[in-house]
C-alpha cells in the first residue's frame, strides 16, 4: 500500500495498523493463498527498504534488457 507523500505519520501508523490487522484475518489470508499471494505485514520503514530494492532490482532488469519508457 502507498500514500501520497507528505501524508502524515499518524495517517501513516493508523492505516499500517489496520492493514496488519486485515492480513491476519483468517478469511483474508486464505482468499489471498487462493491466488497465489503470501500474506506480509511490517513496518511503513521496512515497506521503504523493500521497494526501494526492488525498484533498484528491477531498473537493473529493465535496462539489462534494454527496456524504455515511451
Amino acid at each position: 500500500m502507498l500514500a501520497p507523500a507528505k501524508t502524515p505519520a499518524a495517517v501513516i501508523k493508523r492505516l499500517n495498523q489496520e492493514t496488519v490487522k486485515a492480513l491476519h484475518l483468517p478469511d483474508v489470508r486464505e482468499k489471498l493463498s487462493g491466488l497465489g499471494l503470501e500474506a506480509v505485514g511490517g513496518t511503513p520503514q521496512q515497506y521503504a527498504v523493500h521497494l526501494k530494492e526492488e525498484l533498484a532490482k528491477y531498473g537493473r532488469v529493465a535496462k539489462a534488457a534494454g527496456i524504455k519508457l515511451d
